[in-house]
């Protein structure tokens, strides 16, 4: 994914037939190791991910705020625990099936004015397909040079509480492009609409057949789904240390007042199986909100 970084400088003494030389055996085509790689910007507007963006002075705007969320490292647990947790609560490996490239990419480490950003996941974000689930398989696999198509989760939870991993955590989906938490988004560069994606995870629920369109209400979500829901938010939780108050919707961190989902989500019915879950595990602290 492109970000500003600073020029590469050709090391003192070294002749430039040399170099290109060298470059001509580096992988790559030829092309030198200080060059820019050529890339697309994402839908969420800080850039797609086919490289490191041109270098570039940082821009004469002046930089926005940059804003951050407070750790809770206290709520991260070893990899030997969450593993363990996850046998006692039943949830298996996801099922891989990647997105395509260009619907999401790197989560920003700078931006454009040098600084360093937020990135790690801080927050989790729930949404609804409102398409089936091969439809909407179909999408995020399809190839989107137009930013506008772009769009990505980095899981799908099916009707039968099967657990489908399209991104990898370590990188940004692109769920909310026009997006803020509250009062916490970041800007990476100017022109760009603020967004929290660079610090979220996005989780999705396949609609069932009766939500397909724009109404306002369907008729839910399976118990299946609740649970696995519930299992993946307690085991991102403990692996990242994002506290409960941390787990929103689309519709509440949309900017552009045009998201609704997930509709007919039932609060009462995750808590339930969340704290199912988090008792199983011995980690009823991952239930408070802080």
């Amino acid at each position: 994914m492109p970000r500003f970084r600073p020029p590469h400088r050709r090391p003192p003494g070294a002749a430039p037939w040399l170099l290109l030389l060298l470059g001509l055996l580096l992988p790559g085509c030829g092309q030198l190791p200080w060059q820019p790689q050529s890339g697309g910007r994402g839908s969420d507007g800080s850039g797609g991910s086919a490289g490191p963006a041109p270098t570039v002075p940082p821009p004469a705007e002046q930089a926005p705020p940059l804003l951050s969320l407070a750790d809770h490292a206290d709520l991260r647990r070893s990899e030997a625990r969450i593993a363990r947790c996850a046998r006692q609560i039943g949830a298996g490996n996801p099922l891989i099936k990647p997105a395509d490239s260009s619907n999401f990419g790197d989560r920003l480490v700078r931006d454009a004015w040098g600084r360093e950003l937020p990135h790690r996941p801080q927050l989790i974000v729930l949404h609804e397909t409102v398409t089936s689930l091969e439809s909407s398989l179909a999408h995020f696999r399809r190839h989107h040079p137009d930013d506008n198509d772009q769009s990505s989760y980095h899981r799908l939870v099916d009707r039968d509480g099967t657990v489908i991993q399209l991104v990898p955590d370590g990188k940004r989906a692109y769920g909310a492009g026009q997006s803020a938490f509250g009062d916490f988004a970041m800007q990476s560069r100017p022109g760009r609409s603020p967004s929290i994606n660079n610090v979220a995870l996005h989780l999705s629920l396949v609609s069932p057949a009766d939500g397909d369109g724009d109404g306002e209400a369907h008729s839910g979500y399976t118990d299946a789904q609740y649970r696995a829901l519930a299992a993946q938010v307690l085991l991102w939780q403990a692996t990242y240390g994002i506290p409960l108050s941390r787990l929103t919707t689309h519709a509440a961190v949309d900017r552009s007042r045009t998201r609704t989902d997930p509709r007919s989500f039932n609060w009462n019915h995750f808590i339930d199986a969340h704290t199912k879950a988090a008792t199983a595990c011995g980690w009823t602290e991952l239930t408070r909100e802080f």
